[in-house]
Order: C-alpha cells, then structure tokens, then sequence
C-alpha cells in the first residue's frame, strides 16, 4: 500500500440500534429544536410542507414546547439530567455488546431525531473498522412515520461516505417469536408483582393518522398481528389493542386509548394493567402520557 494512503482499520461489523429520539434537556429551546427536526420530517407529516411549515413555526413551536417540556420534566431523570429514553437504549446497546461479546462486533445506539444523530454514529463505526453494518430500528411494528424515516437518514448519510460498508436493515420484528415471548414474560411478571389480577389489559400503541392506513402502511395490520400472537400464548386475562398519542384534529387509527381508559370504570372494569409493544423503550409516552395521564383517565371515572 502507497506510504501516503490514510491508515484504514476494516474487517468488523457494526450493529446500530435506533430509537426515536430526545431532546437534551427539558428547557423551551432544546424541546423546540426537538420538535422542529421531529416535525418537519416529511415521513411524519405528510401534509402539503408549505402549508404545514407556516401552522409549524407560527403556532405549534411557539405554544408545544412549553406542554410538552412540563411532560418531560416529570419523567427526566435528575440523577443523570437525561431523557430515559436515552438512558434506557444506551443500556439495551451495552447489554447487547455484553452479551454478543465478540470484539468483531462493535454495538452502537442512534436517535433519528436528537442526539447521538445516525450520521455521527454511522461515522464512528466506520472509522471504528466496521465494513459490515446491521441497522436495527427499534420499532417492533413497521411504519412508514417511524422505520422508513430511520432507513431514509441511514442512506442520506451514506451518500457522503467514500467507502461505504455493506448495510443489512431489520425492517420489523413484530412476530418473532422471540419478542412476543418477551411480551408474555414481562405481563406475568407485573402480574407477580402487583399481586392482583387485573380485570384487563390494554395492549396500546402509538397511533397514526387513518390517512396513513387508507395509504397503504401496514403498521395497523402489524400491530393486531403482535396482538393477536400474545393473546395466543396468554388467555388468562382478555387483552385489547388500542391507540395513542393522536395529534391534530384529524382521525388517527381507534380504538383511541384515552377514550378507552375513561370508559372502562363504567364497564365494571376495576383493575386494569397496560402494556405498550410498541416502544422498545420506557419513554414520555409509556412513563407520561400512559402511567400519569392514562392512569388519572381511569381513576378519575
């Protein structure tokens, strides 16, 4: 090799795993920056962009940071000053290396929007020797709003990479029978722990507009499949599935689980136990939006 060629190391394999995202810290301007990358994705807002950059930047990053910062604040982690969404992908990256245990294999963890950005990370495992790279987008269920995003920043970020390393893309993981017996053990064990049976458990996941279904994107058809299969391995308890976290006055997939969460004491149903497959991740949606609001929904009727 010419004296003169930069020292290249090779002959590893990165695994990524990438998670939503996360704004640094809980203060107005990191949640607007957030927000802004968030919510000029054109995966996630399929709206006509001119229109929405206006509703964006006039009305919802002047009035959202502040509502979605106080929802933060309650879930942030002060020992850490972190997102636990971040904490908790850092330790599933670390566990996984711990458990891979081959220096071959080097295991890194990215956000699609936020930090570590998929671009720096990409960068580091190809610096890192990596000439192989598995992406794991840590969505059980496949959307278009969520994986395909992931896949458009992985490729973006590619493009710029002289010598790029070969890529292998876990697309969904909403059947493997690995994760649904995850699911099963992790319902027991609650069970275990709470020492009461619940009357129902509320399987809830993160909803999109209908507009999206009525396109064509699978993810609704994911989730009853995920459903479906823990309810094959676990009839102790009925399980339904709904929907969360709607945004805008447009109809996103139902059932809608706030909805469903007010009306249950009215059923007769006292004791209810909630589960979220679809984050792989306890994050403002599982620790805020369902342990607080949801469970004030239930108890307040």
């Amino acid at each position: 090799m010419n004296k003169d060629h930069p020292e290249v190391k090779f002959g590893k394999t990165g695994v990524l795993l990438i998670n939503l995202g996360t704004p640094d810290s809980t203060s107005w301007w990191d949640i607007r920056k957030y927000l802004k990358e968030f919510l000029s994705d054109r995966r996630v807002i399929e709206i006509n962009p001119f229109l929405w950059q206006i509703i964006l930047n006039l009305f919802i990053l002047t009035f959202r940071p502040s509502k979605t910062a106080h929802a933060y604040k309650k879930i942030w982690r002060k020992d850490s000053n972190e997102s636990p969404l971040l904490f908790f992908t850092r330790n599933q990256a670390t566990k996984l290396r711990n458990k891979i245990g081959n220096e071959k294999i080097i295991v890194d963890f990215a956000m699609r929007y936020g930090n570590p950005s998929i671009k720096s990370r990409l960068k580091k495992l190809k610096e890192e020797g990596c000439e192989n790279i598995v992406i794991l987008p840590l969505y059980p269920q496949y959307a278009a709003a969520t994986t395909a995003t992931v896949c458009d920043e992985v490729y973006r970020s590619l493009m710029n990479m002289r010598w790029q390393p070969s890529l292998q893309i876990i697309p969904h993981y909403e059947s493997e029978p690995q994760y649904i017996d995850a699911l099963i053990v992790s319902i027991e064990k609650k069970i275990k722990e709470i020492n009461w049976k619940p009357d129902l458990i509320i399987s809830s996941y993160h909803g999109i507009p209908k507009s999206y279904f009525d396109k064509g994107d699978p993810y609704h058809c994911y989730c009853h499949k995920t459903t479906r299969l823990m309810k094959e391995k676990f009839n102790k308890v009925k399980i339904e599935l709904t929907f969360q976290s709607r945004f805008g006055p447009q109809e996103w997939l139902t059932p809608y689980t706030d909805k469903t969460l007010e009306s249950l004491p009215s059923k007769n149903i006292k004791n209810l136990l909630v589960i979220c497959p679809g984050f792989a991740s306890d994050c403002v949606e599982t620790l805020e939006e369902i342990n607080i609001q949801g469970r004030e929904y239930f108890l307040k009727n």
